[in-house]
């Protein structure tokens, strides 16, 4: 049995115990009983090693990026792009995924979620969900029943939620390799949130997920390269054989949302090949992490996130490169999020936005994604029109195979013509980055802010871009350098804004973080890392 572990007492904030007529206790019983801590620990013995080597190799090459290294396709592994391989066929509920719909781990999310319409929901430990002990361990009890089709949520003032009886496939997404979960200590060392989400998730749903005829379907986030995915390979093989369950159960899809992944895909793929499900294009991340990797190269400054658009050639290219590289192997491809969110009291900016997504769904399958990504359950119908007039009837087009050559210069120039960086978009990214950490400290990881959900990774689009900005003292469009005074001009201006429209909680630290975030010489990894210290 494990020599230590800590279990964080909490308070629910947000989940009384009328919400599932369970006390805070009888919940976190139910999800960390001594059999599941004993299973976590022997996961976490096993695999945690081989994850902090890995992001220690995380580290030794972006070392050798700031001294001027250019990545390229692995070299070692051409054997496996230029051999025929396909990955293992798709389970019967994942043959369908025109439209999936993204969002927290919170039971009234998941219920209305899995009732939307769509064909797949993707419930987020990571990027969406403040990572507060409350909502991760309250997140896991509502995927245990939602597994089990029988999750209900009392919503106060008479609103109860329920599962329909036709619902939307369920995958998780559990946190980063580079995440910990600081309430869970295995000899006095904090366990891998990875290893956390995915082994809990695991030994709750797994068997229930296969009585309904589904199985443990996962989103696996942040990766950067094929030994990562070779390491949850081993970590997916090595579940199986505990729980005596069939190798191949599990499936995975794989966000590519680094620009280090995206020269291995094919290398990813082959390497979960036997859990494989597929790519997502997970754009956000993908444009914060050229500012992240190449953070000492002028060459990769960009402007307003705004101008970052999915026309730009460098976007087009990682498209095309992804849903080239799933259909050679029978892998779907799944397009990017649409996170607008509609606004019924704002009619001509919501008609102009659907218009936007309209062509943005368009383009998508029009260039061979099987389906793609929204925010809001008012968009699946539009996105799913635009997939069903190049599909038809079809649950994929996998068939569509792209004999376009993508060179890894085309990924990585990241040339936006006309490109600028003007005080609106500092503006923008300060009070954005301001009010999502705000929220997140709060214990909300998804936010509507001026229609939009925002969640860590477009925050993290934000506060990277302006500490490129400080670092590189550009020129904004009028002329003026870019500088820490002009910045704090800027915030001191954005904060009486947000003072005067929004009510907060926690404002003055987030201001604090920001500082911190964008006021220094060595670039912070992650922002969720960072910050994870000061959430209660």
């Amino acid at each position: 049995m494990q020599k230590s572990i800590v279990q964080k007492k909490f308070v629910f904030k947000n989940y009384s115990h009328e919400n599932f007529n369970l006390s805070e206790q009888q919940i976190t019983d139910a999800v960390l009983t001594p059999t599941i801590l004993a299973f976590l620990e022997k996961l976490h013995k096993q695999f945690n090693p081989q994850r902090k080597k890995l992001l220690q190799d995380r580290f030794t090459l972006a070392k050798k990026i700031d001294s001027g290294f250019i990545p390229q396709f692995p070299n070692e592994t051409a054997y496996i792009r230029n051999s025929n391989w396909k990955v293992a066929d798709c389970p019967a509920d994942l043959s369908k995924r025109k439209v999936e719909i993204t969002g927290p781990a919170e039971a009234k999310m998941i219920v209305n979620a899995l009732n939307s319409g769509a064909d797949v929901f993707m419930a987020d430990l990571e990027d969406a969900l403040s990572p507060t002990w409350e909502n991760v361990v309250a997140g896991h009890y509502s995927l245990m029943l939602a597994a089990d089709k029988n999750l209900t949520f009392n919503g106060g003032k008479g609103k109860a939620y329920s599962l329909n009886q036709t619902i939307a496939t369920l995958l998780v997404r559990p946190r980063g390799l580079h995440l910990e979960e600081k309430n869970i200590e295995f000899d006095s060392e904090p366990m891998s949130a990875s290893l956390f989400d995915f082994g809990l998730n695991f030994i709750l749903t797994a068997k229930t997920k296969i009585k309904h005829a589904s199985g443990p379907y996962y989103y696996l986030p942040k990766m950067e390269s094929y030994l990562e995915a070779q390491w949850w390979n081993e970590v997916f093989e090595w579940a199986q054989a505990e729980l005596e369950i069939p190798k191949g159960t599990i499936r995975a899809t794989v966000l590519i949302e680094t620009c280090l992944a995206a020269l291995q895909m094919d290398e990813i793929l082959y390497s979960l090949k036997d859990h494989m499900a597929g790519l997502n294009a997970g754009r956000w991340d993908y444009i914060f992490s050229f500012i992240k990797k190449f953070k000492n190269n002028r060459k990769f400054i960009f402007p307003d996130r705004q101008q970052v658009t999915m026309n730009l050639s460098f976007m087009k290219a990682y498209c095309e490169l992804l849903v080239k590289t799933c259909h050679s192997r029978g892998a779907h491809a799944i397009g990017g999020m649409a996170a607008f969110i509609p606004n019924r009291n704002e009619p001509d900016v919501t008609a102009k936005a659907i218009e936007q997504i309209k062509a943005d769904k368009k383009r998508e399958a029009l260039l061979g994604f099987d389906g793609t990504w929204v925010a809001h359950p008012d968009l699946i119908a539009i996105a799913r029109t635009e997939f069903d007039a190049v599909l038809g009837q079809a649950d994929n087009q996998k068939h569509k195979q792209l004999s376009i050559q993508i060179t890894p210069e085309q990924i990585l120039d990241t040339h936006v013509p006309e490109g600028k960086v003007t005080e609106n978009g500092v503006r923008t990214n300060i009070n954005v980055s301001l009010l999502y950490i705000d929220r997140w400290l709060s214990g909300t990881g998804a936010a509507a802010l001026y229609n939009l959900m925002e969640d860590a990774a477009t925050a993290e689009i934000s506060r990277s871009e302006i500490w490129q900005w400080l670092k590189f003292n550009v020129a904004l469009s009028d002329g003026r350098p870019f500088t820490p005074a002009l910045y704090h001009e800027l915030k001191t201006q954005e904060l009486a804004k947000i003072k005067d429209q929004f009510t907060t909680q926690y404002l003055d630290k987030a201001s604090e973080i920001l500082d911190q975030l964008v006021l220094t010489n060595e670039f912070p990894e992650f922002l969720t890392t960072h910050s994870y210290k000061d959430l209660t």
